[in-house]
């Protein structure tokens, strides 16, 4: 095979190795900048991004490793809403990105997601799913002057050191009973009644909803989001469980689910929609609100795989997910060093004082909460459709009476901005920083487009 078209076919994951190779470099030739860690990054998965969306344009097709790394549209356009979330992230990021090699961490585990979302065996899914966790353990750390960082990377490891040891057991199954490490296996197996099957195939779907934190194994989760800085806590909410859920799209192919498995992935995401939205109607911090939400949020997510449509419905919703996370994280008021306000409290009056900010925070609570017309609620309802297609109305009903629950917190945070008298300190928060500005007004410009034109953003999943 020719190696351009191999290289023509990996350009995503080109420039963000160019991007670490160029950071590395430059780190090593000094001090590195924030304004060169900024612009490096930015470039690398700016690039990468349009790299992936021109080759899901124009339909490039390769088989790069045959048997376990190949680029179709589809895996393109994984990729570049994977990317394309990136970047408001590393403008959240700001002076963070020269900070104890946060840019190469981040790339980095942006470079396992890629290769995650094009793999073709459990060899390449394994790796990439390693390369995009690991560097995250660390992300965590980057905050180490809190005391909350190495508790919350400690526990994130445990939940991901689970999940790495639960897989390549499912996949050892499965191997032994298919004797292939391809991604369909997992697909035949999901038909099968054979116990070895069944247990390949239940192994690896749990190290799938430990690494997406679905009830009962998310219990660690909110730590490690409260632990870790704003900018990774936004990482690990959209990007990482983006990544997730769409590399279990392309893991369980076109396979239809049936009885017993349908009922688990019903089940377990119902639990996960109800205690997430329950719990986080107790929380006084909006990262582990957020943490607890987006728990609430995988279930949703988990309950695309019970009908047709999985990518459609699975890709527009963390499409919208992630850009109303991220319009929330990079509106959030800052403390007088900086750093975004953490504390539901302060958001008390901010409509007073900040009224862009209060307005995108609120724009992004009521399309978390699916409210319409916001993106939000056009995503639950692309998924909830499917799932009454498919025939299992009761869990339908019982996933639309538990989102109302999410209505409630959502709807606590709009009180705060906007019918709550001001905080009392209110003279030690700040406007956000320009660049999170930026990043905000990116995610609120795309996320009208999408709400205003769903119908031609879906046809083109």
């Amino acid at each position: 095979m020719n190696w351009v078209y191999v290289v023509v076919a990996m350009l995503p994951e080109n420039f963000v190795l160019t991007g670490i190779l160029a950071l590395v470099a430059c780190e090593a030739a000094g001090p590195l900048r924030r304004q060169t860690a900024m612009a490096i990054s930015l470039l690398a998965v700016g690039l990468a991004a349009a790299a992936a969306l021109w080759l899901a344009v124009s339909g490039y097709e390769l088989a790069a490793f045959n048997g376990h790394y190949s680029v179709d549209p589809t895996s393109q356009i994984a990729k570049a809403i994977v990317l394309g979330l990136a970047l408001p992230t590393v403008l959240v990021a700001g002076r963070e990105t020269a900070e104890r090699g946060f840019s190469v961490l981040l790339l980095s585990s942006l470079y396992g997601a890629c290769l995650l979302l094009s793999s073709d065996s459990f060899l390449t899914l394994f790796l990439g799913l390693e390369l995009m966790s690991l560097p995250v353990y660390a992300l965590i750390l980057v905050a180490f002057n809190r005391a909350e960082s190495a508790e919350g990377a400690l526990k994130y490891l445990v939940l991901g050191g689970t999940a790495t040891a639960t897989l390549p057991m499912g996949v050892s199954l499965l191997y032994g009973w298919s004797d292939s490490v391809a991604l369909s296996a997992f697909a035949e197996a999901v038909r099968s009644t054979d116990t070895i099957a069944v247990a390949g195939v239940v192994l690896v779907l749990l190290a799938f909803l430990l690494k997406a934190a679905v009830v009962p194994f998310h219990t660690w989760a909110p730590d490690a989001y409260e632990g870790a800085t704003m900018p990774v806590t936004a990482y690990m909410a959209t990007i990482v469980k983006a990544a997730v859920l769409l590399a279990a799209v392309r893991l369980f192919g076109a396979a239809p689910v049936g009885r017993p498995l349908a009922d688990v992935l019903a089940i377990l995401p119902l639990a996960s929609i109800v205690w997430g939205n329950l719990t986080a109607m107790r929380q006084t911090s909006f990262r582990r609100m957020i943490g607890y939400s987006s728990i609430a949020h995988a279930g949703y997510l988990f309950y695309a795989f019970l009908g047709e449509g999985r990518f459609q419905a699975v890709a527009f919703y963390v499409l919208a997910y992630g850009l109303m996370n991220l319009l929330a994280f990079a509106s959030l008021p800052r403390t007088a060093d900086g750093v975004p306000e953490d504390r539901l409290d302060e958001l008390r009056g901010l409509f007073r004082r900040q009224p862009y900010a209060a307005l995108a925070v609120g724009v992004a609570m009521l399309s978390l909460a699916g409210i319409p017309p916001l993106p939000g609620f056009v995503a639950k309802f692309l998924i909830f459709k499917n799932v009454f297609a498919a025939g299992f109305t009761i869990y339908a009903v019982l996933g639309l009476v538990g989102s109302y629950l999410g209505i409630y917190f959502y709807l606590r945070v709009i009180q705060y901005l906007f019918m709550s008298p001001e905080s009392a300190d209110e003279a030690a928060v700040r406007a956000p920083a320009r660049l999170a500005l930026g990043a905000s007004l990116i995610c609120l410009l795309v996320a009208v487009l999408i709400g205003v034109f769903p119908g031609w953003v879906i046809e083109r999943l």
